[in-house]
């Protein structure tokens, strides 16, 4: 991605503006601390009312049969997409889906900011459609929110558009760094994905955002890994490292299957004859259909990864799995309610390097290998061939797992699934869903 900021070399050699720089700086750390807060209370909530949905799914399943619980679950699930889509409607058009292309489209000049009423509806509305159970992420609306706070900020500090603009990005970082728990995947995730360029204004302002981000939403969080991993045994010998490259070919293949199965429910969506408010009603009713037969399944996916990191997944139902979280994730998508995509991948990339753990013992049965840094791999690799960040994808997972010792199995895998999306002539989901966008306004 490209940004087209302003000209990142000071024209005649004059050095950069150091008080323009501080003053930039400093408010990349306010507006940072304000993104975590934000997203930090976010991100407690639908944890709070992700357990509370656990819950009440796992007392209807133990049931014989479906009783009035399991109905008013459905109908209750049902109900919050609805709202968490008239909410968009309404308010805030801006606020359905994951938010991040429309951040990239800003940047890009194609698109204007959006408003400050955005924030409370994309807040309102991820909690309703994440909670309920629709397979999203909570990073999508974290960005949003990160970045239009920031913006508006800006606004009232009558900081130049380019400025505005710079603290729009590392906002959109702070709230990445938040959802995860990942400083630095934040910080990087500006200066990959969003702008496609390192310059020191940029790498001031997502740095300082990201830092006083986490700094604050560990404060009402704590500081563990989103993920719980032992600690790794890797293959030792060249061959074996080998496996690494190969599940990032099978990843890649998953993360195109992955792109190209969303972009075609959201044009199945449009064309279907049913209207876009009662969409959510059907969507959700679903997600709380699985709630009620399996409630770990239902939400962003964070139960699948970590139980595909501790190797609790049976051989027979990586493809089920796979192919249901595929199904379900773009039909949630495709609700337009707010919600993101970066967890529902990373539990799809799990699945995917669970799969190729397997393919891999049995191509050397005389060594045991270990799941879990496949499964790592899978998710880094995902990341990559869907979204075509790998730096941001490997940063990120190594984060969440606390598994910096895998970084050339990370980025063997990594380089792999690019390779294959690219190879493929895939399109990455970001510019894919902003260009979906733009023609949708035109």
């Amino acid at each position: 991605m490209l940004l087209p900021l302003s000209n990142p070399v000071p024209q005649s050699g004059k050095p950069e503006n150091v008080c323009s720089l501080v003053f930039l700086s400093a408010a990349s750390v306010v507006i940072g601390a304000s993104a975590g807060m934000i997203c930090g209370i976010f991100r407690l909530l639908l944890e709070w009312l992700e357990a509370v949905r656990t819950d009440m799914g796992m007392e209807v399943s133990l049931q014989h049969g479906f009783s009035c619980e399991g109905v008013l679950l459905i109908i209750g699930s049902g109900a919050a997409a609805w709202l968490a889509s008239g909410l968009v409607r309404h308010f805030a058009p801006l606020a359905a889906g994951s938010g991040i292309p429309h951040v990239e489209a800003v940047l890009l000049s194609a698109s204007p900011p959006a408003p400050w009423r955005v924030v409370p509806v994309k807040f309102l509305g991820g909690l309703l459609a994440i909670g309920s159970g629709l397979a999203l992420g909570r990073e999508g609306p974290s960005v949003q929110m990160g970045a239009t706070a920031a913006h508006t900020f800006g606004r009232l500090l009558c900081l130049e558009k380019t400025d505005c603009l710079a603290l729009l990005a590392a906002g959109a970082g702070a709230g990445l760094a938040t959802a995860f728990n990942a400083p630095a995947a934040g910080a990087v995730f500006v200066l990959e994905e969003l702008v496609g360029r390192f310059e020191i204004r940029m790498v001031c302002a997502a740095l300082g955002a990201s830092i006083s981000a986490i700094l604050v939403s560990r404060g009402m969080l704590g500081s563990q890994t989103v993920f719980s991993v032992a600690p790794l045994i890797l293959p030792e010998s060249l061959a074996k490292q080998l496996f690494f490259v190969m599940t990032g070919v099978m990843t890649g293949l998953v993360a195109v299957g992955y792109n190209r199965t969303t972009m075609a429910v959201l044009r199945l969506a449009g064309r279907l004859p049913v209207s876009i408010s009662v969409r959510p009603v059907l969507v959700g009713g679903l997600a709380g259909l699985v709630v009620c037969l399996a409630p770990h399944l239902a939400g962003g996916g964070k139960w699948i990864t970590q139980t595909a990191i501790n190797n609790e997944i049976g051989l027979h139902q990586i493809p089920a799995l796979l192919a249901f979280r595929l199904i379900f994730g773009a039909l949630s998508y495709a609700a337009a309610t707010p919600g993101g995509l970066f967890a529902p991948m990373l539990a799809l990339g799990a699945l995917s390097g669970l799969g190729s753990s397997v393919v891999a013992q049995a191509l050397s049965p005389d060594t045991p290998l270990a799941t879990a840094p496949f499964v790592i791999v899978g998710m880094a690799s995902m990341f990559a061939g869907s979204v075509r960040a790998p730096l941001t994808g490997i940063i990120l997972v190594m984060e969440m797992t606390g598994s910096s010792e895998l970084i050339m199995p990370l980025l063997s895998g990594s380089f792999a699934a690019m390779v294959v999306a690219g190879a493929l002539g895939d399109m990455p989901i970001y510019a894919a869903l902003r260009l979906r966008a733009q023609s949708h306004t035109r």
